[in-house]
């Protein structure tokens, strides 16, 4: 319970400070143009029976403003006057133009602030990169110091690939870090036309179709290429399955089952088995059987093989912690001063976007569409605990989704605005109110389907039925 609400917490406040930054963007342009603010709400006040859903509200004096926060937390809105949203406030738009409204200022004016909170998001992300840049710098491990190399999915090998090769690069370059928030890594392999490895302190080149899935890849099991780490345990917790057998940090796995093990990949791809035959099995009896494994372990230091049986708990954790990329490597470590972390923060920012646009196009496929989540999935993108560095690349993260999700040529989304601004400006025609009124409509009904179908797929994941 303690995890979920430090994640809840933490989600919250992330979303709120890119909600609030987000509708003050376009509340800034709309004032600076003279354009009157109705309303500036963090959150939905959505009406329950005779409450107004407020859970507090202002306005200044000599403001046309009220502010507030509702109490639904799935974003917040600023209603501007004389403009179609989703207010849908025909009464207004019934009643002839007024000089404050948003309806009768010039399309360039309407455009920018149309704009200004996708604007604001953007420009928020590239600066939360760069003070983290500055604060804690870049901390990765590069793909060509990992002297064990890589461990490949039966698809890699068939295109040539062996398990300990090292990575160097590809058409595009050198390959730079292995994991980040973007799978550059697999992006680069899946659009590339050979890929340099080296092989028993060989180069070889491995030609590639240049044209691959990088979603499969990335969903896939065992992933195309990861780390090759030995199966060797790092600590043993106490009072575990792992203790009770007698396992001691430092012992090497080499099977579950009757099955090899090498790696830690091959361990968890084969607890994954375990967890999906858990998730049909029907009786308890069934549940406890397969909760009871047998391992042989390598003892530390020394070619003792041991067989050991042990029951896993409820979960199928046995209570071990693995040793990781650092247990084996020192990863590259670099700093900037104030002013070197903005041209970094940008550039890192930028190339976050890049990816994430690149990555869109997967949405159009089946997996693409399995891959949607919810609040549940963005919730889990924050660790179970505090940690201002993860909070704040999260943030980042998020606010450019925001930025680039709201340009989208939907209406009822600001991007759908812009799409018909812009065909205002070139037309010198405005389309009629009752026709952005139904597309506001239309913008809506898409917007709530994408959300069921995203939270759902939270369910059917919850469930291991995606």
């Amino acid at each position: 319970m303690e995890t979920f609400l430090i994640r809840l917490l933490q989600f919250i406040l992330a979303i709120s400070l890119l909600v609030l930054l987000h509708e003050g963007g376009h509340m800034f342009f709309a004032k600076l143009f003279g354009v009157r603010v109705e309303k500036f709400f963090v959150f939905f006040d959505m009406a329950i029976g005779k409450w107004n859903g407020m859970l507090f509200k202002w306005k200044p004096k000599n403001d046309d403003t009220t502010y507030g926060i509702g109490w639904l937390p799935l974003g917040g809105y600023c209603k501007i006057s004389g403009m179609i949203d989703e207010s849908f406030d025909t009464e207004q738009m019934a009643k002839d133009p007024e000089p404050w409204e948003f309806r009768v200022k010039p399309a360039w004016q309407r455009l920018l602030i149309m704009v200004g909170g996708v604007m604001v998001n953007f420009v928020l992300a590239l600066f939360i990169y760069s003070m983290i840049m500055f604060t804690w710098g870049e901390s990765y491990f590069k793909v060509s110091d990992m002297s064990m190399g890589m461990q490949f999915n039966e698809q890699a090998k068939a295109m040539g690939f062996q398990d300990k090769d090292v990575m160097l690069g590809t058409d595009k370059g050198a390959f730079r870090e292995y994991a980040n928030v973007n799978g550059d890594f697999f992006r680069q392999i899946a659009q590339s036309k050979y890929v340099d490895v080296l092989r028993n302190g060989k180069k070889i080149r491995i030609s590639m179709p240049g044209d691959m899935d990088m979603l499969s890849m990335i969903k896939d099991r065992p992933l195309f290429a990861e780390p090759y780490i030995p199966a060797r345990i790092d600590s043993v917790m106490n009072d575990t399955p792992a203790m009770k057998a007698g396992i001691k940090a430092g012992d090497e796995l080499k099977s579950i089952n009757g099955k090899k093990v090498e790696t830690w990949a091959d361990f968890n791809f084969q607890m994954g088995v375990l967890s999906d035959i858990a998730a049909v099995k029907n009786t308890h009896k069934d549940s406890l059987a397969l909760r009871n494994i047998v391992l042989t372990v390598q003892r530390n230091g020394t070619n003792q093989i041991d067989t050991l049986k042990l029951q896993l708990n409820p979960e199928l954790k046995m209570g071990v912690a693995q040793s990781s990329l650092l247990s084996y490597y020192k990863p590259t470590q670099e700093s900037y001063s104030f002013l070197a972390s903005f041209p970094a923060g940008v550039k890192y920012g930028v190339n976050v976007l890049r990816g994430y646009v690149g990555n869109f196009k997967y949405l159009a496929s089946a997996d693409g569409a399995k891959s949607l989540g919810g609040f549940g999935s963005i919730g889990k993108m924050f660790p179970p605990y505090w940690d201002w560095y993860v909070f704040w690349n999260m943030t980042a993260f998020l606010s450019i989704i925001l930025a680039f999700m709201n340009i989208l040529p939907i209406p009822a989304l600001d991007g759908g605005h812009v799409m018909f601004l812009l065909y205002e400006m070139i037309t010198r025609r405005k389309p009629s109110e009752k026709f952005m009124i139904r597309a506001e409509y239309v913008g809506i009904t898409i917007l709530i389907l994408l959300m069921i179908v995203a939270n759902l797929n939270d369910v059917l994941r919850f469930f291991h039925i995606i």
